[in-house]
Protein backbone atom coordinates (compact mmCIF):
# COMPACT_ATOMS: atom_id res chain seq x y z
CA UNK A 1 0.00 0.00 0.00
CA UNK A 2 1.46 3.69 -0.99
CA UNK A 3 0.88 6.36 1.31
CA UNK A 4 1.86 9.86 1.22
CA UNK A 5 4.24 10.59 4.57
CA UNK A 6 3.87 13.72 6.41
CA UNK A 7 6.40 15.91 8.61
CA UNK A 8 4.63 18.34 10.84
CA UNK A 9 2.44 19.31 7.70
CA UNK A 10 5.03 18.91 4.98
CA UNK A 11 5.21 16.64 2.65
CA UNK A 12 8.32 14.09 2.82
CA UNK A 13 8.35 11.26 0.62
CA UNK A 14 5.97 8.34 -0.87
CA UNK A 15 6.69 5.44 0.51
CA UNK A 16 5.72 1.62 -0.27
CA UNK A 17 4.45 0.84 3.32
CA UNK A 18 1.37 0.52 5.86
CA UNK A 19 0.09 3.83 7.01
CA UNK A 20 2.06 6.28 8.57
CA UNK A 21 1.78 9.92 9.60
CA UNK A 22 3.16 12.30 11.34
CA UNK A 23 0.42 14.98 10.52
CA UNK A 24 0.08 18.35 11.76
CA UNK A 25 -1.29 17.09 15.69
CA UNK A 26 1.22 19.78 17.14
CA UNK A 27 0.38 22.99 15.58
CA UNK A 28 -0.57 25.64 17.72
CA UNK A 29 -4.72 26.34 17.60
CA UNK A 30 -5.93 22.49 16.45
CA UNK A 31 -8.92 22.19 19.03
CA UNK A 32 -8.77 18.33 18.38
CA UNK A 33 -6.67 15.46 18.28
CA UNK A 34 -8.26 12.35 16.89
CA UNK A 35 -7.46 8.70 18.83
CA UNK A 36 -5.02 7.08 15.83
CA UNK A 37 -7.30 4.69 13.84
CA UNK A 38 -10.52 6.50 14.27
CA UNK A 39 -12.81 7.58 12.03
CA UNK A 40 -12.28 11.49 12.25
CA UNK A 41 -8.60 10.08 12.11
CA UNK A 42 -9.21 8.52 9.03
CA UNK A 43 -10.71 11.24 6.90
CA UNK A 44 -8.43 13.93 8.29
CA UNK A 45 -5.37 11.76 6.78
CA UNK A 46 -7.52 10.98 3.46
CA UNK A 47 -8.47 15.15 3.71
CA UNK A 48 -4.94 16.09 4.28
CA UNK A 49 -3.39 13.47 1.30
CA UNK A 50 -6.02 14.70 -1.03
CA UNK A 51 -5.61 18.57 0.03
CA UNK A 52 -1.36 17.89 -0.45
CA UNK A 53 -1.60 15.77 -4.10
CA UNK A 54 -4.30 19.38 -5.39
CA UNK A 55 -1.47 21.54 -4.41
CA UNK A 56 1.79 19.78 -5.41
CA UNK A 57 0.55 17.55 -8.23
CA UNK A 58 2.11 14.44 -8.11
CA UNK A 59 3.39 12.29 -10.63
CA UNK A 60 0.94 9.81 -9.33
CA UNK A 61 -2.60 10.31 -7.07
CA UNK A 62 -3.84 8.16 -4.34
CA UNK A 63 -7.06 9.78 -3.60
CA UNK A 64 -8.38 10.70 -6.98
CA UNK A 65 -8.75 9.27 -10.20
CA UNK A 66 -7.49 12.67 -12.74
CA UNK A 67 -9.95 10.71 -15.35
CA UNK A 68 -13.20 10.91 -13.98
CA UNK A 69 -12.56 14.28 -11.01
CA UNK A 70 -14.69 17.15 -10.10
CA UNK A 71 -14.55 19.95 -7.17
CA UNK A 72 -17.77 21.46 -6.81
CA UNK A 73 -17.77 25.09 -4.74
CA UNK A 74 -20.70 26.59 -2.71
CA UNK A 75 -23.00 24.42 -4.95
CA UNK A 76 -22.14 26.79 -8.61
CA UNK A 77 -19.04 26.13 -9.78
CA UNK A 78 -18.03 23.26 -10.42
CA UNK A 79 -14.10 22.07 -11.89
CA UNK A 80 -13.05 19.15 -13.95
CA UNK A 81 -9.56 17.88 -13.11
CA UNK A 82 -8.58 19.34 -15.95
CA UNK A 83 -10.06 22.63 -15.35
CA UNK A 84 -8.32 22.98 -12.17
CA UNK A 85 -5.07 23.47 -13.88
CA UNK A 86 -6.15 26.28 -15.38
CA UNK A 87 -7.54 28.10 -11.89
CA UNK A 88 -4.24 28.93 -10.55
CA UNK A 89 -3.92 27.23 -7.37
CA UNK A 90 -5.65 26.09 -3.78
CA UNK A 91 -6.17 29.45 -3.12
CA UNK A 92 -7.92 30.60 -6.35
CA UNK A 93 -9.87 27.42 -5.85
CA UNK A 94 -11.12 28.27 -2.80
CA UNK A 95 -11.93 31.88 -2.76
CA UNK A 96 -13.99 31.98 -5.77
CA UNK A 97 -16.84 34.74 -6.12
CA UNK A 98 -19.83 35.82 -7.79
CA UNK A 99 -19.20 39.35 -6.71
CA UNK A 100 -18.56 42.46 -9.15
CA UNK A 101 -14.63 42.64 -9.85
CA UNK A 102 -14.65 46.23 -8.10
CA UNK A 103 -16.21 44.73 -4.40
CA UNK A 104 -13.51 42.02 -4.62
CA UNK A 105 -10.78 41.84 -1.42
CA UNK A 106 -9.40 39.38 -3.21
CA UNK A 107 -10.21 38.24 -6.90
CA UNK A 108 -9.45 34.55 -8.06
CA UNK A 109 -10.03 35.36 -11.49
CA UNK A 110 -6.41 38.07 -11.90
CA UNK A 111 -4.23 36.26 -9.03
CA UNK A 112 -1.79 33.46 -10.59
CA UNK A 113 -0.87 30.74 -8.75
CA UNK A 114 2.53 31.76 -8.05
CA UNK A 115 1.57 35.06 -6.76
CA UNK A 116 -1.49 33.31 -4.56
CA UNK A 117 0.88 31.26 -2.88
CA UNK A 118 3.37 33.82 -2.25
CA UNK A 119 0.77 35.97 -1.00
CA UNK A 120 -0.92 33.60 1.67
CA UNK A 121 2.61 32.27 2.70
CA UNK A 122 3.24 35.81 3.77
CA UNK A 123 0.16 36.28 5.55
CA UNK A 124 0.79 32.94 7.59
CA UNK A 125 3.98 32.24 7.87
CA UNK A 126 3.88 29.42 10.12
CA UNK A 127 1.19 27.64 7.38
CA UNK A 128 -2.71 27.43 6.92
CA UNK A 129 -4.25 24.19 8.18
CA UNK A 130 -6.74 22.28 8.05
CA UNK A 131 -8.60 19.45 10.67
CA UNK A 132 -11.53 18.09 10.95
CA UNK A 133 -13.93 18.97 13.21
CA UNK A 134 -16.72 16.32 12.80
CA UNK A 135 -17.65 13.13 10.75
CA UNK A 136 -21.03 12.65 9.83
CA UNK A 137 -20.65 9.71 7.48
CA UNK A 138 -18.23 7.38 6.44
CA UNK A 139 -17.57 5.95 2.80
CA UNK A 140 -18.23 5.94 0.02
CA UNK A 141 -19.85 9.47 0.61
CA UNK A 142 -17.97 11.12 3.59
CA UNK A 143 -19.52 14.05 4.70
CA UNK A 144 -17.36 16.36 7.30
CA UNK A 145 -17.35 19.38 8.90
CA UNK A 146 -13.83 20.94 8.35
CA UNK A 147 -11.69 23.86 9.91
CA UNK A 148 -8.69 26.21 8.59
CA UNK A 149 -6.59 28.15 10.68
CA UNK A 150 -3.21 29.87 10.76
CA UNK A 151 -2.18 33.27 12.27
CA UNK A 152 -2.39 36.39 10.50
CA UNK A 153 1.35 37.19 10.99
CA UNK A 154 2.05 38.94 7.39
CA UNK A 155 0.79 41.86 5.04
CA UNK A 156 -2.40 41.41 3.33
CA UNK A 157 -2.59 43.50 0.45
CA UNK A 158 -1.50 46.71 2.15
CA UNK A 159 -3.22 45.66 5.29
CA UNK A 160 -1.05 45.14 8.35
CA UNK A 161 -1.06 42.06 10.47
CA UNK A 162 -2.68 41.31 13.59
CA UNK A 163 -0.90 38.57 14.98
CA UNK A 164 -4.50 36.91 15.76
CA UNK A 165 -5.61 33.45 14.46
CA UNK A 166 -8.05 33.30 11.74
CA UNK A 167 -9.92 30.65 10.82
CA UNK A 168 -13.08 29.84 8.74
CA UNK A 169 -15.60 26.38 9.10
CA UNK A 170 -16.91 24.93 6.36
CA UNK A 171 -18.79 21.46 5.00
CA UNK A 172 -17.19 19.21 3.09
CA UNK A 173 -18.31 15.79 0.84
CA UNK A 174 -16.07 13.63 -0.69
CA UNK A 175 -18.17 11.29 -2.95
CA UNK A 176 -16.22 7.92 -3.99
CA UNK A 177 -16.10 5.15 -6.12
CA UNK A 178 -17.31 2.18 -3.87
CA UNK A 179 -14.91 -0.11 -5.53
CA UNK A 180 -11.67 1.65 -6.23
CA UNK A 181 -12.43 4.21 -2.74
CA UNK A 182 -10.63 7.02 -5.20
CA UNK A 183 -12.78 10.37 -4.68
CA UNK A 184 -14.81 11.18 -8.04
CA UNK A 185 -16.38 14.47 -6.47
CA UNK A 186 -15.52 17.24 -3.91
CA UNK A 187 -18.59 19.38 -2.43
CA UNK A 188 -17.66 22.12 -0.55
CA UNK A 189 -19.75 24.89 1.11
CA UNK A 190 -18.23 27.53 3.16
CA UNK A 191 -18.24 31.28 3.48
CA UNK A 192 -14.92 32.63 2.16
CA UNK A 193 -15.62 36.02 3.81
CA UNK A 194 -14.91 34.25 7.60
CA UNK A 195 -11.23 34.00 5.87
CA UNK A 196 -10.79 37.63 4.35
CA UNK A 197 -12.73 39.84 6.43
CA UNK A 198 -10.49 38.90 9.58
CA UNK A 199 -7.20 39.92 6.92
CA UNK A 200 -8.35 43.22 6.92
CA UNK A 201 -8.87 44.46 9.84
CA UNK A 202 -5.05 45.89 10.79
CA UNK A 203 -4.21 49.23 9.37
CA UNK A 204 -4.41 50.19 5.28
CA UNK A 205 -2.63 52.44 3.31
CA UNK A 206 -4.89 51.37 -0.03
CA UNK A 207 -8.46 50.40 1.69
CA UNK A 208 -11.08 50.85 -0.67
CA UNK A 209 -14.65 49.25 -0.56
CA UNK A 210 -16.21 47.31 2.02
CA UNK A 211 -14.02 44.73 3.40
CA UNK A 212 -16.96 42.51 4.79
CA UNK A 213 -17.95 41.85 0.66
CA UNK A 214 -15.03 39.43 0.04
Amino acid sequence: MKVWVFLFGNVTQLVKRGPYYTISTRQQGRKNVWPEGSLEDRVEKLVKTWEMELVHHPHEYLTLDPNNFSVAINGTKVFTFEQLGAVGGSYNLFLQTKLPPELRIYDPETETEEGSNKLFKTVFPRGFAVEVIEVYSDKPTIVFQFRHFGYFEGEFKGHSPTGELVEFYGICIFRMNPNSELIEKVEFFYDRGQLLAPLVNGSDSSSSGCPFLG
